[in-house]
């Protein structure tokens, strides 16, 4: 049975830092591509994250996704938030590698975590 578990989510005030973390099971995470995306209320689930160093524009510099295959735990790093970084926060994975900018597209992932809410106060 394949699961995702986020974990990690909180409020923050501006400028502070969060870690998330994404625990997975049933999968070898060596073999898979994950990413991080996000959902604010009222808008589309948006790319964040994935890959090494694949970043969405608004989180460059700021954002880092790393991963540990030894624990099989993938991480998003989040520094100097911003109230507009407020969203539930999503780690999602999909088995073998894809291009860049594929990564950034929601339908390319087979398994979801039930997200984390990250609230960003002002």
């Amino acid at each position: 049975q394949v699961q995702l578990v986020e974990s990690g989510g909180g409020l923050v005030q501006a400028g502070g830092s969060l870690s998330l973390s994404c625990a997975a099971s049933g999968l070898i995470l060596s073999s898979l591509t994950m990413a991080w995306f996000r959902q604010a209320p009222g808008k589309e689930r948006e790319f964040v994250a994935g890959g090494s160093t694949n970043y969405a524009d608004s989180v460059k510099g700021r954002f880092t996704i790393s991963r540990d295959n030894a624990k099989n735990t993938v991480y998003l790093q989040m520094s100097s938030l911003k109230p507009e970084d407020t969203a539930v926060y999503y780690c999602a994975a999909r088995a073998g590698s894809i291009w860049s900018h594929l990564q950034r597209r929601a339908d390319m992932y087979t398994y979801w975590g039930q997200g984390t809410q990250v609230t960003v106060s002002s």
